[in-house]
């Protein structure tokens, strides 16, 4: 599990992977990701979007930005915490993702950015 703080908004990410399979004649390598956004600060704050980096070790990047996350932007008051699983497709047994979260703060009215910690994608049977 990787983890970190910003601005009291703390992100904790678990991975898994899920298995192999054919598409277009290429194999993909699927992925499970479990984030839980757990909130410190003294002040009620809204997740509104998402930006992601998504990287396989063939150097392949991918892009990733929308609202909210699975659907859902997540109001969280102080001390209250949001917990979602999602995944992605790489084209190697390892890669890596990392990204921010675009956030409001209710009392200040200000947006800013939370970080998403790079958390490492790899397939155990490719492992030595």
């Amino acid at each position: 599990m990787v983890q970190q703080v910003t601005q009291g908004i703390k992100i904790s990410v678990e991975t898994n992977f899920e298995g192999t399979f054919y598409k277009n004649y290429k194999v993909h390598f699927a992925f499970g990701y479990k984030v839980t956004i757990e909130n410190q600060s003294k002040d009620s704050v809204q997740l509104n979007s998402r930006h992601w980096r998504i990287l396989d070790a063939l150097n392949n990047v991918e892009f990733v930005d929308g609202e909210g996350v699975i659907g859902k932007k997540p109001i969280l008051k102080p001390g209250e915490s949001h917990t979602y699983t999602s995944g992605c497709l790489l084209t190697s047994p390892f890669g890596a993702m990392q990204g921010h979260y675009n956030m409001v703060n209710f009392t200040t009215s200000n947006t800013f950015q939370v970080a998403i910690p790079t958390f490492k994608l790899s397939a155990q049977f490719a492992l030595n």
